[in-house]
């Protein structure tokens, strides 16, 4: 980073401090190690989630995945698998995963403006007694990512209250929306796409490449 964009910048623990605080016995004291039965519930309500990785250098990634209710399974107190369905290929995630095990997960309720977040180790596995637990649309997933919890908990509500997510009086009008195929076509130029050409890719990988 080019520190010399940035004149007054906290570079320590004690100065964040001295700004903020500490946090409550609350705070300090909600965290647990295992997936008990209140994160059991959460999960098997949860649509989507978003996976943070990092490779052994430490770039970072944050990745969604989702799909329906209840799509991650859950095989015991200490361990969850989250299916790998088609996406871009990229394999970011997985890729990370290979090179440094820890993750972070934050899974998401709609209406719900706490979110649970699970921190452990993660391996790629493709164990098919497992994959037909995650059985959607027909089709196994391939792999999935075992999650190995270290520490599981749940977090407020204050960004979601900002941010008014689900409250749709907020929510801007569906004409102001970015349009991602304007984006990726500008951002690929060099391959020559128009918009049209990415609508029409991505209007088939959305109806025929989902699972």
């Amino acid at each position: 980073m080019n520190h010399k964009i940035f004149k007054e910048v906290i570079d320590s623990e004690e100065e964040l401090r001295s700004m903020y605080g500490y946090p409550s016995e609350l705070v300090n004291n909600k965290s647990i190690t295992l997936i008990d039965h209140h994160c059991r519930d959460y999960i098997s309500k949860s649509p989507l989630l978003f996976i943070a990785t990092s490779d052994s250098s430490g770039n970072c990634d944050v990745s969604p995945r989702g799909d329906a209710a209840g799509f991650v399974y859950v095989l015991d107190d200490k361990h969850l698998v989250i299916p790998e369905r088609p996406g871009n290929r990229r394999f970011d995630s997985l890729r990370n995963i290979l090179l440094n095990s820890k993750v972070g997960l934050i899974f998401i309720i709609p209406g719900l403006e706490e979110t649970l977040r699970i921190n452990g180790h993660a391996r790629i596995i493709k164990d098919q007694e497992i994959m037909v637990h995650m059985e959607a649309q027909g089709k196994l997933p391939k792999l999935g990512i075992a999650v190995e919890v270290e520490e599981c908990y749940m977090h407020c509500a204050k960004a979601f209250k900002r941010s008014h997510l689900w409250d749709d009086t907020y929510w801007p009008l569906k004409e102001m929306l970015p349009k991602p195929s304007v984006i990726i076509a500008e951002h690929a130029k060099k391959l020559g796409l128009s918009q049209d050409d990415v609508s029409k890719s991505l209007k088939d990988s959305y109806e025929n490449r989902l699972y």
